[in-house]
């Protein structure tokens, strides 16, 4: 094996000639099999020859490791590779031995091996074998690898996944942070940290904690062109995850969720509906793991689903989708997580199932942890939200959010793109907004922006004294969501900075002040609203976020017969059928009531008190259009899953506290309210009363239940926390409903 000394490295300005080149393109060629390199791997390569320390930010794909792989190859003793995953280190250590005549050119040290493996790997690199030694940042701590490391010469230190050293990234491991001190314990060696998500911040954080303020940076353009980004409503979303797999069958794709038992839930059902499927977590044995893992990886399976937090560490390169059942904590996750499908240059579609519910759960797991942790998980969580509701270019929004412009407005591929949400002028409303900023100072974030902005007087508001400045409530006619949307804007057109030491602090730049003097015309989109049924504000135009064949013309049709219906019954629209039913039948087309009865949101008493005029309209749509209708898909339950609601049927039955019957099946009080919601919407119908009674005021539950009856438009909560007033709780509101929609619609 050719070795490139650290006793011998020359200037740079030595190394970086032709002759190195060649050197560095021959062991290329011998050691990978390639003849080229991807965008910076070259220079970076060359860095890490010279023996300087060196920073990479390079999108998931673009071929980090191997910015480490070569020069530990190359260079005279062993590269030590930090990473925080074991399944990472095993992929990686199976990728090097099969380039390299002899298994010992890399190994992992880690608390998966015996006493005889530890051994073992000890020996080869004392031998002079192994090239590449991985650790877990943990096991890199332990006195006796420390003590053992400092026999041997070490050509550098690889920290990768190096976002894990930051509080402010979306993977804080406590461990990353005591890296530095142990390498002064080891000794002295140049390091290289690799990371494929940082945002300005975050790449401040781990120089700064690692040592190395003078590292030479390489940054690589975060844009993976090959991907389409799509958010879909949180609307019957195991169906059409089922449908997306079933269209791509034979094709590889990984499937994210935020705990462990859904992870299980939803491996079992798409199992169940014949879909080759593994499940991936924490909770898992270490066998198990591995052995799911290698059926993803050589193709026995073709669906991985796993946990958020646990992570991955897969390197498949031919991965087609990335699916999140459920929104990521942060955009740096986002990014990492959907930026593992098409690793080849080949297609990738990354599909986020969103709802507001999400967001409010995860504030809740944040709850007990210390209050600087909570404000940064917030923060995070807010630029979550806003590239989830906002109808900005998807690519957009994402490079401007790692420090990187995209020039074009229109990317092509994400479903704000494709699917345009009318612009309106912004370009009076920008100038406010910079005034507005300008006024009250850069010490305060786009939620204070916005409450000076609409006239909400808040205490913070009043103890700064801005609802007495001029612009305090200038832009009452327009709510939170359309100031929201031109706050980005501004951002985006680097008209307001993001202070980066101040996490989430706005202030107006000198462009911005420029603006204010001389404005240029800004246009805006009107973000998605994502209500609690899953329904965006503008009805027929969130058509095809659901299965992207909704029959538009179909929908619109069905909506007027509801509402012709519903004022047939004296009753509000959405108690008939919700806007997800109509557009699941605008894709099915049932023309038989056993056919409605499958169509989401519809049981078999909605499908009897309603259903007769719908099936048939459709009947009549399908033989003038000559409409030859999709086979339905039935998707399959898990038998033991309807458990649940037969116990929660029987249990109310037998008037049981509802506190007891979340407890029995081991949910908690809003996953109960889900059930419950979800076991009527499908037509059951249910007394709740004597808990009511119970629980409730009688006038405030007689109020509640007439705001339905005579005042909404819809069924969102939302509206109903709006229009009612602070004085009524979610969970009052979700509870009167359930009575509401079974004795009016049930």
């Amino acid at each position: 094996m050719y070795l490139y000394s650290l006793k011998t490295v020359t200037p740079r300005r030595q190394i970086v000639n032709k002759q190195t080149d060649t050197l560095i393109y021959d062991r290329l060629k011998e050691y990978f099999g390639f003849t080229s390199f991807k965008g910076n791997q070259l220079d970076v390569i060359r860095n890490v020859l010279d023996g300087r320390d060196t920073f990479v930010l390079m999108p998931t794909g673009g071929g980090k490791s191997l910015c480490y792989q070569l020069p530990a190859l190359m260079m005279e003793g062993v590269a030590i590779v930090i990473s925080p995953l074991i399944a990472l280190m095993k992929n990686q250590v199976d990728s090097m031995r099969a380039f390299s005549e002899t298994d010992g050119v890399a190994h992992f040290l880690n608390s998966s091996l015996n006493k005889s493996a530890i051994q073992q790997v000890r020996e080869d690199v004392l031998a002079g074998k192994t090239k590449l030694l991985y650790f877990a940042p943990e096991s890199l701590t332990k006195e006796d690898n420390v003590s053992f490391l400092r026999k041997i010469k070490i050509s550098f230190f690889a920290i990768d996944e190096a976002h894990c050293i930051s509080e402010w990234g979306h993977d804080f491991r406590p461990e990353y942070r005591r890296i530095r001190p142990i390498i002064n314990d080891i000794g002295s060696a140049p390091i290289i940290a690799l990371t494929a998500t940082a945002t300005p911040k975050v790449q401040m954080d781990i120089q700064k904690n690692l040592g190395m303020a003078e590292a030479a940076v390489f940054r690589s353009s975060f844009n993976r062109p090959n991907l389409y980004y799509e958010i879909r409503p949180k609307v019957d979303e195991s169906r059409e995850i089922i449908r997306f797999i079933k269209q791509r069958e034979g094709k590889s794709g990984i499937i994210y969720c935020l705990s462990r038992k859904k992870v299980e839930e939803l491996a079992e059902l798409l199992q169940a509906n014949g879909i080759k499927a593994h499940a991936y977590h924490a909770g898992l044995d270490a066998s198990t793991r591995a052995r799911n893992q290698d059926d993803f990886l050589h193709e026995n399976v073709d669906v991985i689903v796993a946990t958020i937090a646990f992570g991955m560490g897969i390197d498949k390169p031919d991965v087609r989708y990335v699916i999140h059942y459920d929104i990521p904590k942060s955009l740096e996750g986002y990014y990492q997580e959907t930026g593992r499908a098409g690793r080849d240059g080949g297609e990738g579609h990354c599909i986020t199932f969103y709802s507001y519910k999400d967001i409010q759960k995860l504030e809740k797991f944040m709850q007990g942890k210390p209050i600087a942790e909570q404000e940064i998980g917030k923060l995070l969580l807010l630029e979550t939200v806003s590239y989830a509701e906002s109808s900005v270019c998807r690519r957009k929004t994402l490079l401007h959010y790692f420090g990187e412009t995209y020039p074009l407005d229109d990317c092509g591929a994400c479903d704000n793109c494709l699917n345009p949400r009318p612009k309106v002028d912004a370009t009076a409303d920008m100038q406010l907004v910079l005034e507005t900023l300008q006024a009250i100072g850069d010490k305060f974030k786009i939620d204070y922006l916005e409450s000076v902005l609409i006239g909400k007087a808040t205490t913070l508001v009043k103890s700064y004294r801005h609802h007495k400045i001029e612009q305090f409530g200038a832009g009452t006619q327009r709510g939170e969501r359309y100031w929201g949307a031109v706050i980005r804007q501004g951002l985006i057109l680097g008209l307001i900075d993001k202070n980066i030491e101040n996490y989430g602090l706005l202030a107006v730049n000198d462009k911005g002040l420029a603006y204010i003097d001389k404005p240029f015309a800004v246009t805006v989109t009107l973000d998605h609203d994502y209500n609690a049924d899953g329904d965006d504000d503008d009805g027929p135009v969130a058509m095809g976020k659901g299965g992207g064949t909704a029959d538009e013309e179909l929908f619109a049709m069905l909506k007027d017969l509801r509402k012709k219906v519903a004022s047939k019954h004296g009753l509000p629209p959405f108690v008939v059928f919700q806007d997800p039913s109509l557009e699941d039948m605008s894709v099915h087309y049932p023309v038989t009531l056993e056919e409605m009865q499958s169509i989401s949101g519809v049981g078999a008493g909605k499908a009897k008190k309603f259903g007769q005029p719908f099936i048939e309209l459709i009947a009549r749509y399908v033989e003038e259009k000559e409409i030859v209708r999709p086979q339905d898909m039935v998707v399959r339950g898990v038998a033991n899953k309807s458990a649940n609601k037969v116990y929660i049927i029987q249990g109310i039955d037998r008037q049981m506290d509802f506190a007891d019957i979340a407890h029995a099946k081991n949910l908690d009080f809003d996953e109960l309210l889900v059930e419950i919601e979800a076991i009527i919407n499908s037509g059951t119908r249910l007394n709740i009363s004597y808990y009511l009674d119970e629980v409730m005021d009688a006038d405030k539950a007689e109020e509640i239940y007439l705001y339905f009856k005579e005042d909404a438009n819809t069924g969102s909560i939302e509206e109903a926390i709006h229009e009612l007033g602070s004085d009524f709780t979610e969970e009052e509101i979700r509870l009167v409903r359930i009575k509401f929609i079974c004795e009016q619609g049930n």
